[in-house]
């Protein structure tokens, strides 16, 4: 049992007060003298980073080089060359051979050059019809070869090569239908027909 001494009287009771904690005010502190403001930061249209390293190459640069550079051209003395006679036959004859040797090796390439037409012009002269810029492209890259073996076959080393578009050599695919066309042309009871049976072209 708690001893009676210990506990408070009401005259203690009375005389204890209870006092809450009030929150502290802030302290001012005074602004020192010494320190300036900073100052704003300017406004600037690039940023502030590193600045940009020039590339070791530039694309520009290199263009504008080439354009720079001349091209030398070679022109080798044929003169001393022989200039063996040849024919259309001759010319024909090789180009036949060279187109069965692409058929094999290149199928793309073939398919590109076989419409085009040799024709010799002249003693020196050979002239290709050609059916579109495509294919003369794809001509070109083999060119050389082709006509490197011909001076040689030959034995003429005096060739000009001149080009000609020709339209009329472009190879079109025929379907059934543009062949069921042509042939009702021939014959237009076919299409009679066609429009009985309902022939299917697909």
């Amino acid at each position: 049992m708690a001893d009676p001494a210990s506990m408070p009287t009401n005259e203690n009771a009375a005389s204890v007060t209870i006092t809450e904690a009030t929150p502290a005010a802030p302290k001012e502190t005074a602004a020192k003298p010494d320190q300036p403001k900073p100052a704003p930061l300017p406004i600037t249209s690039k940023p502030l980073g590193t600045p940009i390293r020039k590339s070791r190459f530039s694309i520009t640069e290199a263009l504008q080089q080439k354009e720079k550079e001349e091209e030398v051209v070679i022109e080798e003395d044929t003169s001393a060359l022989p200039q063996s006679h040849f024919t259309q036959t001759d010319l024909d004859r090789e180009w036949e051979l060279f187109l069965k040797q692409q058929r094999g090796e290149n199928v793309l390439l073939y398919n590109a050059i076989n419409g085009f037409k040799l024709v010799k012009q002249g003693e020196n002269e050979i002239l290709i019809h050609y059916p579109s810029e495509t294919a003369r492209s794809e001509f070109e890259k083999v060119q050389g070869t082709f006509f490197n073996h011909f001076r040689h076959k030959v034995n003429h080393f005096k060739l000009e090569i001149e080009y000609r578009m020709d339209i009329a050599l472009k190879q079109e695919i025929l379907t059934s239908r543009k062949i069921f066309e042509q042939m009702a042309e021939i014959n237009p009871s076919l299409l009679k027909l066609h429009e009985a049976f309902k022939f299917d072209f697909s």
